[in-house]
C-alpha cells in the first residue's frame, strides 16, 4: 500500500501514514530507527524483537510497537517464520494515545488480545488521497487503537478513573438537552446514585442538579452577551423548552431577567466602543 503523507498543518494531531501485510517469509528489519510509530500484529508464526537491550520472543496473537527514534531489530523464526500486519501513524497526540495502553518504550510488546485484531488493521489501510478517504483512514486508525486501549488499558488509566470529571463532562456535553436527568448521568458514569452524589458534592461543593443549572445559566450568559438570538432561542439552546421558566431560573441565579442582562451587556459594549473612539 502506498504511503499516505500529510502536510505540516494537518500532521500536528494524530494521523494515519501507511499500513500493510507481510506474508510468511524471512524478511527482517534493522537494526535501525524509524521516524514514526509502527504497530504490528502477528497473525501466525514466530519472531523476535530486539530493542532497548532486550529480546522479545513473539508468537501468533501478540503485538509489538516501534517507537520513533528508538533502535530496533526484528526478524522471523527461521523454522516458523511469522506473518503479520502493521500500521504506521504519528502526530502530536500519538504518544498520548499510546500511553493509554500498556505499550511503552520499556515494554513494547503485548500478549494475545481476547479476539483477533487482524481485521481492524485491514480496515485501517483502506485509504486513498481524497479528503474523505484521508478522514476515514484517521477514523479507522482511532478505531483500531480504541480496541488496544480497551483490551490493554494502562495502569494509570485504570487507577485514575475520575467519576466526578466524567459526570461533569457528560453534563457539559449534554446540558442543552431538556430531557437531561440526574438518572441519565448516573447511568452514563455507571455508579451507584448516592455514591456519585457524595463524590460530586465533595469535589464541587454542589449537587448534580445544581451543577446542571449552573452550566446552563453560564452558557445562557455567554449567548446573551455575544449573540443576537432571541430569549426564546437562547432558552431552547440551553435546555429550557419554556422561556418563562428559563427567565425565572435565570433571574434567581443572576438577579437579572434575561432581557435586562442582555441590555446591560449591550450598554457596556456601547460604552467601551465610544471610549475607544474618543
Amino acid at each position: 500500500m502506498d504511503t499516505l503523507w500529510r502536510d505540516g498543518s494537518r500532521a500536528s494531531q494524530f494521523f494515519f501514514i501507511s499500513g500493510g501485510h507481510k506474508p510468511v517469509n524471512l524478511h527482517q528489519w534493522g537494526p535501525g530507527v524509524r521516524d514514526v510509530y509502527a504497530l504490528h500484529y502477528i497473525i501466525r508464526g514466530q519472531g523476535t524483537l530486539e530493542t532497548g537491550g532486550k529480546h522479545y520472543r513473539l508468537v501468533a496473537g501478540e503485538s509489538f510497537i516501534i517507537f520513533p527514534q528508538k533502535e530496533i531489530y526484528y526478524y522471523p523464526d527461521p523454522a516458523d517464520p511469522w506473518e503479520y500486519v502493521w500500521i504506521e501513524f504519528d502526530g502530536r497526540n500519538a504518544g498520548r494515545i499510546v500511553d493509554l495502553t500498556q505499550l511503552s518504550v520499556k515494554h513494547p510488546v503485548l500478549p494475545a488480545a481476547p479476539e483477533t485484531m487482524e481485521m481492524w488493521f485491514h480496515l485501517a489501510w483502506n485509504a486513498g488521497a481524497s479528503p474523505s478517504e484521508v478522514l476515514r483512514a484517521d477514523a479507522r486508525l482511532q478505531l483500531l487503537l480504541s480496541y488496544y486501549i480497551e483490551f490493554f488499558p494502562s495502569e494509570k488509566q485504570t487507577e485514575t478513573r475520575d467519576e466526578v470529571w466524567m459526570a461533569k463532562t457528560y453534563i457539559e456535553q449534554n446540558y442543552w438537552q431538556s430531557s437531561l436527568t440526574v438518572a441519565e448521568i448516573v447511568q452514563a458514569v455507571n455508579l451507584e446514585r448516592s455514591y456519585l452524589f457524595r463524590k460530586f458534592k465533595e469535589a464541587t461543593g454542589e449537587s448534580v442538579s445544581t451543577y446542571i443549572t449552573a452550566c446552563r445559566i453560564r452558557r445562557a450568559c455567554e449567548l446573551l452577551e455575544s449573540s443576537q438570538l432571541s430569549i426564546q432561542s437562547i432558552a431552547y439552546s440551553v435546555g429550557y423548552n419554556d422561556p418563562l421558566y428559563f427567565s425565572r431560573v435565570f433571574k434567581k441565579a443572576t438577579s437579572y431577567t434575561p432581557s435586562a442582562y442582555m441590555m446591560l451587556h449591550q450598554k457596556k459594549i456601547t460604552s467601551k466602543t465610544f471610549t475607544s473612539n474618543v
